[in-house]
């Protein structure tokens, strides 16, 4: 069997879902299961909702959840028709009232919690899965509903909880196993869960194709499919550099790396049961299902290029902490890392000298707080407005002067942080946001000049 995930792009109106369903019609021989994530920019709205709601603000919060009524509405009447909308409309009304309910609630109470924000942002893939378990149906496929939140069981960190894969494991055997056994063709909502005690949850912003990897490892797919608006992943961001090239085929190790520093076609966590199961992922374009994607697989073959991509994660702050009084103290590297656990802030990049630690982490507002905690055991500054570019190819393991040569290239351009060696397939180097543009293009035509046409298209 094989598990299909569409995502936003994928489900963003009636027409995208015809072409969906017509994708999982194609594939009805290999026995799928189908993920879908909430329609394009509906999570944002919802999330909006809640945040309307929570500052007092009912009037909006409605006028909002009113507005995606009116689409899902509208999307299921096109993909239905007057008689089975008829019948349908009933269920998307219920949804949204009790939506409405839940909004009110959280205006009277005037806060978010991440439960309640849960609660609401959840709705997107609830509707979504029905609107499409609805049209399938309606098109000839044996579809059937399932309610992610029974199969898919987590802990309570709400907005980014994490599954316990024994139990999930056990109720995608019980509940989807048999569907598909039975030559019918189950539908979940991806990106939610609930906790043992039966609240809903979230696994995070992306967590959709996270859910397709934990449906195709617990049911043991033969391979995961990612369907997006895109060809596959690309040698960089084609927005930045128009004569980027598709890649046929990367290693889990390279794909998650991508993933991680910039590529935004895939979420990093979605290879992770993928590669404990070593089941492949295709990353696969709904609106060109003939190209055939990219392949992520555990080995990729050799390429004769040195880098497989180039990624650019922007929005990125740097952190200088250096104390010359805490030279060759014991357990100075043990408190800095601390204060990062306590205000829950990644790190993405780290250099180290005697006397200081320089890190990079996303720009977000707890930073101030973090610099304030961290002034108590050094001095403290940090930096806006920087960037991540990372180089990415298994090559890099057995070449030599690869700094060399990446740095010959932009010999004039400012670079404030290297890293090479942390893992052995990338080179990362922070640089000015703003420079971006320009050094993703001299890289791009340094060294994707000359292709392997086994590798890239």
């Amino acid at each position: 069997m094989l598990v299909m995930k569409f995502g936003g792009t994928s489900m963003e109106d009636a027409q995208a879902i015809d072409r969906v369903a017509s994708i999982v019609s194609s594939r009805l021989r290999q026995k799928p299961a189908v993920v879908v994530s909430a329609m394009a920019r509906v999570t944002d709205q919802l999330l909006a909702t809640a945040r309307a709601a929570g500052a007092g603000d009912a009037d909006e919060a409605l006028k909002i959840s009113r507005e995606l009524r009116e689409r899902h509405y509208h999307t299921a009447g096109e993909l239905l028709g007057t008689g089975r909308f008829t019948e349908f409309h009933n269920q998307l009304e219920s949804d949204f009232d009790a939506l409405d309910e839940l909004l009110r609630g959280i205006a009277a109470v005037g806060e978010v919690s991440p439960r309640t924000a849960d609660l609401v942002a959840a709705k997107g893939e609830l509707l979504s899965s029905k609107i499409a378990t609805a049209a399938f149906s309606a098109r000839g496929l044996q579809a059937t509903l399932v309610d992610a939140r029974d199969c898919i069981i987590t802990d309570d960190t709400y907005t980014r909880a994490i599954p316990f894969f024994e139990d999930t494991n056990e109720n995608l055997r019980s509940k989807v196993w048999p569907l598909v056994e039975d030559g019918r063709v189950p539908v979940l909502g991806g990106f939610i869960g609930s906790t043992r005690a039966g609240t809903t949850t979230t696994i995070g912003r992306g967590g959709s194709d996270f859910s397709a990897a934990i449906l195709g490892a617990g049911l043991d797919a033969e391979r995961i499919e990612i369907w997006t608006d895109v060809d596959g992943m690309m040698t960089t961001d084609p927005n930045l550099c128009p004569d980027a090239h598709r890649i046929k085929v990367l290693s889990f190790d390279e794909a998650a790396e991508l993933a991680y520093f910039g590529a935004k076609v895939l979420h990093p966590a979605t290879l992770l049961p993928a590669v404990q199961k070593n089941i492949p992922v295709y990353i696969l374009n709904s609106r060109n299902p003939s190209c055939e994607g990219t392949r992520v697989t555990a080995q990729a073959p050799r390429c004769r290029n040195l880098f497989k991509a180039i990624a650019a994660k922007k929005r990125i702050t740097i952190i200088d902490v250096a104390a010359t009084r805490m030279l060759m103290a014991h357990g100075y590297l043990k408190s800095i890392f601390e204060a990062f656990d306590r205000h829950r802030v990644p790190v993405d990049v780290v250099s180290t000298s005697e006397v200081s630690v320089s890190l990079t982490v996303d720009s977000n507002s707890a930073i101030p707080a973090l610099a304030a905690d961290l002034a108590k055991l050094a001095d403290v500054k940090y930096e806006g407005r920087k960037a991540i570019v990372c180089l990415i190819g298994e090559s890099l393991r057995e070449t030599a002067g690869v700094a060399a040569r990446v740095f010959s290239v932009i010999p004039d351009v400012s670079i404030r942080m290297i890293s090479q060696g942390a893992s052995e397939i990338n080179l990362t180097f922070v640089i000015d946001e703003d420079a971006v543009p320009d050094v993703i293009r001299r890289l791009h035509a340094a060294f994707f000049s000359d292709l392997d046409r086994e590798v890239f298209d």
